[in-house]
């Protein structure tokens, strides 16, 4: 099974990527399970049709509070198929203020673990949508306990979410364990300033020691589909952005790179390096 892991800075559209790709590998003929790893719960909700699916970690709650064992939980009560047939889970969080967030999200992981989802349902690719740029060791669960086995990074050209990325690698590089879990790769999912980022992105790649797979551009037809609850392939399949989709999950399929990250330990360089794309006017 592939584990994939999607980190990025929070609102780079890490979740519109994410889903999008499943709905291609779906699409290809693999069976997929896209997990939520966000307490705000929103990452299938292009694929569940623009609706917001109940948490494993909502019916964990409620088990303990009725005093059933928490192994009691069915599968089939916290993962929900869509309309076209990808697995989807949420993980949930604490309640609002109380307790760690990423401590939820492993213990929603472990219990899918445990309960053997993957196994029952035959996964052929698992994508892990996890939070924003958290780096605390909450977040970092997922590499840490050998969910995730490749990460990819999403970034656009605005110079936080490069920062981010590079944060992000920092943690990679002092979890990820050589020959088992390590970096796939960069892709770009676009602002808006397509010339800088086709130059600045693989540049930043590099520097990390990482390859470049795909870019994708900023579009009203994502934007649609997204508005719909519908992924790209499914509401709009002849578009160029479907296919888009399909040459990224290709590209990741064929992608056998996992590399412990260079990151740019110096703010200074960082920002010397951004600056050198930018073009001269």
């Amino acid at each position: 099974m592939r584990q994939i892991a999607i980190y990025g800075k929070g609102g780079i559209g890490k979740s519109t990527i994410a889903s999008n790709l499943s709905a291609a590998l779906h699409e290809a003929g693999y069976a997929v399970m896209q997990v939520g790893c966000d307490p705000k719960r929103d990452s299938t909700r292009i694929l569940a049709g623009g609706r917001f699916i109940p948490a494993v970690l909502e019916t964990y709650r409620e088990q303990l509070r009725v005093g059933k064992d928490e192994y009691a939980i069915q599968l089939d009560k916290i993962v929900y198929r869509s309309p076209t047939g990808i697995y989807l889970v949420e993980a949930g969080g604490p309640e609002p203020g109380i307790g760690c967030a990423g401590r939820g999200v492993l213990t929603a992981l472990q219990i899918l673990k445990d309960l053997k989802a993957f196994e029952t349902y035959h996964i052929d690719v698992a994508i892990y949508d996890v939070l924003g740029d958290v780096v605390c060791g909450g977040f970092a669960m997922p590499i840490r306990e050998g969910f995730a086995k490749e990460i990819y990074l999403i970034c656009s050209g605005g110079f936080m979410s490069i920062y981010a990325a590079n944060n992000i690698a920092r943690a990679i590089s002092r979890l990820a364990r050589r020959g088992e879990t390590g970096l796939a790769g960069i892709i770009c999912n676009s602002n808006g300033d397509e010339a800088f980022e086709r130059a600045m992105i693989p540049d930043f790649a590099a520097h990390l020691g990482t390859g470049f797979v795909r870019f994708v551009p900023r579009s009203p037809v994502i934007q649609a589909c997204e508005l719909e609850g519908k992924a790209v392939v499914e509401h709009a399949p002849a578009s160029q952005e479907a296919q888009i989709f399909r040459d990224l999950a290709a590209a990741i399929l064929e992608n056998q790179s996992r590399v412990i990250p260079t990151p740019i330990q110096d703010l200074r360089v960082l920002e010397q390096i951004y600056r050198q794309h930018i073009p001269k006017r």
